[in-house]
């Protein structure tokens, strides 16, 4: 039986790195049956909405998504369509690898990093106070009455929450993952230096969590001198389990390690539904112009093709992946020594080239 899949192509340069993805998923002889729903700022234009309740519908009927990156408007009140797809389908953890490949262009060998961030709370919750409205002011005046602290009244104020229920369950996850993909050690970050109740119960609950795993390592670092060992000795690490915010930063600069966002896959992952998608924007300046990088998404097939158990078809995808890099011909500008190099090609031709390899395998 075909596996019945969301298909969100996105916004931007979504669409063109969606259609090459498809083709690729489909060239490796998993059957798929592709449910199409739009998202984004066409939408936003049609329906008033960057997210349509049609696609979640679709996602709760499939259980699986896989999407294209989709534009959030900036500053006009919308909010973004990959926070509202997390909360609505309580898809709490962001698995960002980040892994070196020949062909690359990067500072660094031997990188084999996990990234685990929690997606439902945290300052990226979305709960905002905007100044001069009656919330505010009275969110003020409890503020001031509680804490002695007076703050401006022309301000904005995001509410940053951090709970037992949800810090709990996203460290077992990156247990959990640790232990059935034979990771050797997990590292939770955080900044209760400073934020001592937030970020201390982030921590006091992931030293709980990880007594429950006396077969995998297990450590704490403060978010800024988790960077600076990131970069300094990225070797040292493994699987990271990170808050919200810190998440989204650090699985950015360990991209940036790998050789960009253009290689860095993304699933978002709830215990009922699951949602596979590039790291990177929707770069609208490039659509239509089949000029960009599509492996981003077609790594985030390889995660979906082993969440639906396809595990050898999942291996073959990323093997004809890694022979494209590192042969280093059918690749896109960002992908060559020079980004205006003659030779670079297409995001239909990448996929070209992946699927021949896929068929001499």
């Amino acid at each position: 039986m075909p596996h019945a899949v969301t298909l969100i192509p996105g916004d931007g340069t979504g669409p063109e790195i969606a259609e090459a993805t498809c083709r690729v998923l489909e060239a490796t002889g998993i059957q798929f049956s592709w449910d199409v729903q739009p998202a984004g700022v066409e939408t936003l234009a049609k329906q008033g909405t960057v997210l349509p309740e049609e696609v979640i519908e679709s996602i709760k009927r499939t259980r699986v998504g896989i999407k294209g990156p989709i534009t959030t408007p900036v500053g006009k009140g919308q909010r973004s369509a990959n926070v509202t797809l997390r909360k609505r389908l309580d898809l709490y953890a962001n698995l960002r690898p980040a892994k070196t490949y020949q062909g690359l262009r990067s500072r660094y060998e031997n990188i084999d990093l996990v990234i685990v961030r929690e997606n439902t709370e945290d300052l990226y919750a979305g709960i905002e106070f905007q100044r001069n409205t009656p919330e505010y002011e009275e969110l003020l005046e409890f503020i001031g009455r509680t804490t002695g602290h007076r703050i401006d009244p022309d301000s904005a104020m995001s509410v940053k929450y951090i709970s037992v229920a949800a810090t709990r369950r996203i460290v077992k996850f990156a247990f959990e993952y640790a232990r059935a993909n034979k990771r050797r050690k997990v590292t939770a970050v955080h900044k209760a230096n400073i934020m001592r109740l937030s970020d201390g119960l982030f921590l006091s609950t992931a030293h709980e969590v990880a007594r429950e795993y006396p077969d995998i390592q297990y450590e704490d670092r403060i978010v800024d001198n988790m960077c600076m060992q990131l970069v300094q000795k990225p070797e040292l690490y493994d699987v990271l389990v990170l808050p919200n915010l810190y998440g989204d930063i650090i699985s950015d600069l360990s991209a940036g390690l790998i050789g960009g966002l253009g290689v860095a896959p993304g699933a978002n992952i709830g215990s009922d539904y699951a949602v596979f998608e590039p790291v990177h924007g929707s770069a609208p300046k490039y659509a239509g112009q089949n000029k960009v990088n599509p492996m981003a998404m077609m790594f985030s097939g390889v995660m979906m093709l082993r969440h639906l158990e396809e595990r050898e078809a999942a291996h073959r995808l990323e093997q004809a992946l890694m022979q494209v890099l590192a042969e280093g011909k059918s690749v896109t500008y960002d992908l060559k020594p020079r980004p205006d190099d003659p030779t670079a090609v297409g995001t239909s031709q990448v996929a070209d080239a992946v699927i021949e390899r896929l068929h001499n395998m």
